[in-house]
């Protein structure tokens, strides 16, 4: 088996779907069913029963399937050795980024980034923060950046941190939030939590939520059309001068703040393209 036949079998037992697979691996529906015979027959087994709902797996399939991710992680923790030889910052960074890092800072940090190692690649992959952080616990990014509170044990490096502020087109009394119209937004768990608590301190009754939008940047185009206030960390209001912006603040009188961190694993430090990125960011954000 070769790096290619790993994605087949790792991507078509995420899709149960030969048609879907074949797709998303650039590859005709014939070609990955004729290389997935050919697994079946190297290994004398039934990898997967075609039905007309799609494909599933048999215990020999999904033990292979399962392994497909770990092979593939040591196929190329073994191409990354061999470039690190070199001694020069060359290959591909695989970056785990939360959303809206990569909407806000991420394509001017790469950029600039770039300008100073033209050799490298990057492949990043954008969530919220919850599943980057797990990414990077298994090793499936060299660096995660995050907001909240993450329990890592391993290396992190405050880059930023970032008050949470209510923000509404005309001024409004925090006392007459129950009764106003809300804009939420989809958003990580812990900045949710703390919103969640926030309110639970200070107000009985539940807000009055009268749009839910998927994005923060959705939101924020709502508040600045007048359609209700919503609760944002203050940075997606930078770029806002004409609305009114408050800061949430805890029981004791303190501003409730969202940390950004970045997080990575120390034995990663020995890939020159992964130190030389740490020590991009750390001086971009020196706090």
């Amino acid at each position: 088996m070769d790096e290619r036949d790993w994605m087949v079998l790792q991507t078509l037992y995420k899709e149960k779907n030969i048609t879907k697979a074949a797709q998303l691996l650039y590859i005709s529906q014939p070609a990955l069913t004729n290389r997935l015979n050919q697994l079946e027959k190297e290994f004398g087994v039934i990898i997967v029963n075609r039905g007309r709902r799609g494909v599933q797996f048999t215990p020999q399939g999904e033990y292979l399937a399962k392994s497909a991710q770990e092979m593939l992680l040591t196929i190329q923790k073994i191409k990354e050795n061999v470039l690190n030889m070199e001694d020069r910052v060359v290959g591909t960074l695989r970056l785990g980024v939360s959303n809206f890092f990569t909407d806000y800072m991420l394509p001017n940090l790469l950029k600039l980034f770039k300008d100073q190692y033209p050799n490298i690649e990057f492949k990043v992959t954008t969530n919220f923060s919850s599943h980057i952080a797990q990414l990077i616990y298994n090793q499936n990014v060299h660096i995660g950046i995050v907001k909240g509170d993450f329990i890592w044990k391993d290396h992190k490096h405050l880059l930023f941190e970032e008050s949470i502020c209510i923000a509404s087109k005309e001024k409004i009394d925090i006392h007459d939030l129950p009764n106003l119209p809300r804009i939420d937004y989809h958003t990580d768990t812990s900045l949710k939590n703390s919103i969640d608590k926030w309110w639970s301190e200070n107000f009985t009754q539940p807000p009055l939520v009268s749009i839910e939008v998927d994005k923060a940047d959705t939101c924020k185009k709502m508040v600045i059309n007048g359609l209700g206030y919503a609760i944002l960390p203050s940075l997606i209001l930078k770029d806002v001068n004409d609305i009114h912006i408050a800061d949430i603040k805890s029981i004791d009188g303190k501003p409730i703040v969202r940390k950004t961190w970045m997080i990575y694993h120390e034995d990663s430090l020995k890939l020159n393209i992964v130190k030389a990125f740490v020590d991009f960011i750390e001086k971009e954000f020196r706090v």
